[in-house]
């Protein structure tokens, strides 16, 4: 295996990812111990190394000057050849080997299996999740906790522990020398870590604090531009402006406060770092003029107060780094590790083979609060029926729709498809049973056969062009292109389909509905974004894949529901008639009211409202 592939870059992670900060840690490098271990091994001898270079240069000087200047080559051979060995190989080869593990074995890879695993683990969440927080701002933290875990692991790995095998190296090495000057540098070492101790808590809280007003930006900016065109048909660029200069002002404000600190902790460091030589060479010179110690051993000395007072400003800038990188991952982790509100029981099975069969059992859901929602719904759906939903807007079709998809759970009562109870299955086989069309279709910045193809994604093109054909959208499909140059099938849509039409939105979603050929179909206000000539064109179409399944279509045109077998009629929350469209208007109830306003338009809001008096 090549060393590049030793971590499993979208391993899944065991179980959900704890809350607390280490755990968290361990949760998301699992897998990660044997490359992580190779890794830290080589940047431990990678320190080991640095210092022998101070201890081989001191030998050298010693040599040199043991020798007369005619002699030295001839007589300090092998100490020579060592050093030339030792520089121009062995030092090359290990700094060379840690530099590979670092940029190739482990920085790609714990970032993708961290990415990986937050994504695998948001998209798991419900769609409440979703809809409490901008979209902008969960794919911000999810990045940015990825970046800053990587950033974390990748300078523990290289710098902390190449430096703390420096540091032990540069005590047993000075100890050779006079434990005196060994002493004086651990006197040193203790001043410093006190240093460390008083700013890197300090750093940590700022950083998270920095990183939530980040993400806030990212998620104000998103917002805005993903409803561009809902700003400029109100005309409030300016208060989108304000608003976006808000959180920025906000995030310049708490960059300034870590930009202070920065700042100081800078000072100390340099006062800190400055003491070294001059503690660790001033103490070897008064030595040296004591007789006690050799001028290679100042040498080596020198060389090595020198390198740790370069290492103290590098290792104090990635501890920096390190601490506001913690930061970061438990501001994205109080975001992305919340539990799973939905979840398969851990009885759940595979939804067998559908028929098509619904009952609602005394369905009730509020969202939580007192009213709102649907309320003692009690309905039975033969399989291959036809069922209309009609109703003012808040009388509950689409929280209707949404329990029977599980995107929410009943908070009283059951839905049973086939006599199964939809909570007794898993989510993903009770979705791949349902086919669904909405007014507010969704798609993908991705090629026009990719949005058809999520229906079925392992569909053929001939599958997918028959599809398209049977939705009206092959011909302008052919006619589509890209800014790159694509074309028909392989030109891309643009974000949530913003070249498209509503009506072409519409069409390809159409298709994609029946590629995927679900055994249940609901169809949300399918057609409502279709001219009348394309509506009466896909009708038909429409007509056939709808044979033989189980249908719910909500609409607001009562014209397209007048061939359902049965049309139920709610009003706030509650089914309030049921039965076909001759028997409805028989009744003179609510639909017929409807059906008389409307003489073919949509039931209005001044419809719903007589209905609620």
């Amino acid at each position: 295996m090549k060393p590049s592939n030793w971590i499993d870059s979208f391993a899944e992670a065991a179980g959900s990812p704890p809350r607390r900060l280490l755990p968290f840690v361990r949760w998301s490098l699992a897998g990660c111990g044997t490359a992580l271990s190779i890794a830290s091994v080589v940047s431990i001898l990678a320190g080991v190394v640095e210092v022998m270079a101070a201890l081989i240069l001191g030998k050298v000087v010693d040599a040199a000057l043991g020798s007369s200047a005619d002699q030295v080559f001839s007589d300090q051979t092998g100490v020579l050849i060592f050093s030339l060995l030792f520089f121009l190989i062995l030092r090359p080869l290990i700094f060379g080997a840690n530099s590979y593990l670092q940029s190739i074995v482990v920085a790609p890879n714990v970032f993708n299996l961290v990415l990986s695993r937050l994504h695998r683990y948001t998209l798991g969440q419900s769609v409440t999740f979703f809809d409490d927080d901008f979209a902008g701002r969960i794919a911000q933290k999810e990045m940015q906790t990825a970046r800053a875990l990587t950033d974390s692991v990748v300078e523990m790995v290289q710098t902390v522990l190449f430096a703390l095998a420096s540091v032990l190296g540069a005590v047993l090495m000075l100890g050779t020398v006079d434990l005196r000057i060994a002493l004086g540098l651990v006197v040193w070492i203790v001043g410093y870590l006190l240093m460390i101790r008083y700013f890197m808590p300090r750093i940590r809280s700022l950083s998270e604090t920095r990183a939530a007003a980040r993400a806030m930006v990212t998620g104000q900016v998103v917002d805005t531009v993903t409803n561009i065109k809902t700003v400029k048909l109100f005309a409030h660029a300016d208060h989108e402006d304000r608003a976006a200069l808000g959180a920025m002002d906000t995030f310049r404000d708490t960059s300034l406060d870590f930009g202070r600190l920065s700042v100081t902790f800078r000072f100390w460091l340099m006062t800190i770092a400055g003491v070294l030589p001059v503690l660790l060479v001033g103490g070897a010179l008064w030595y040296w003029s004591l007789g006690l110690i050799t001028a290679g051993d100042i040498a080596a000395t020198g060389a090595v107060a020198l390198r740790l007072a370069q290492m103290t400003g590098w290792v104090s800038f990635t501890l920096m780094g390190l601490y506001a990188n913690m930061g970061e991952v438990e501001d994205g982790m109080r975001t992305l590790t919340p539990a799973h509100t939905l979840l398969d029981s851990e009885t759940a099975v595979e939804l067998p083979t559908v028929q098509g069969a619904i009952t609602l059992d005394d369905l009730g859901f509020a969202y939580g609060r007192k009213t709102g929602g649907v309320a003692h719904l009690n309905l039975s759906i033969a399989a291959g029926e036809k069922l209309g939903i009609v109703g003012a807007s808040g009388a509950g079709k689409s929280t209707l729709v949404a329990l029977l998809l599980r995107l929410y759970d009943a908070e009283k009562g059951r839905i049973l498809i086939d006599g199964t109870d939809i909570r007794d299955v898993t989510q993903e086989s009770l979705r791949r049973n349902i086919g669904m069309v909405t007014q507010e279709t969704a798609m993908f910045n991705r090629s026009a056969r990719d949005n058809i193809r999520y229906g079925r994604p392992d569909a053929t093109q001939e599958d997918v062009q028959r599809a398209a054909e049977k939705a009206e959208a092959h011909d302008f499909i052919l006619r589509l292109s890209d800014h790159k140059g694509r074309t028909g099938y392989d030109a891309h849509l643009g974000e949530r389909g913003v070249k498209l039409s509503g009506g072409q939105r519409q069409r390809i979603a159409l298709a994609r509905a029946i590629l995927k050929d679900a055994p249940i179909l609901i169809l949300d206000e399918a057609t409502s974004a279709l001219d009348s000539e394309v509506e009466a064109a896909i009708q038909a179409a429409l007509e056939r894949v709808m044979e033989g399944k189980t249908v719910l279509a909500i609409a607001h045109r009562l014209s397209t529901l007048s061939s359902m077998d049965r049309i139920v009629v709610m009003d706030q929350g509650r089914l309030v008639e049921i039965g076909s469209h001759d028997d409805l208007l028989a009744q003179d109830g609510l639909y017929a009211r409807y059906w008389n306003r409307q003489s073919g338009g949509f039931i209005g809001y001044d419809d719903g409202k007589e209905a609620a008096e």
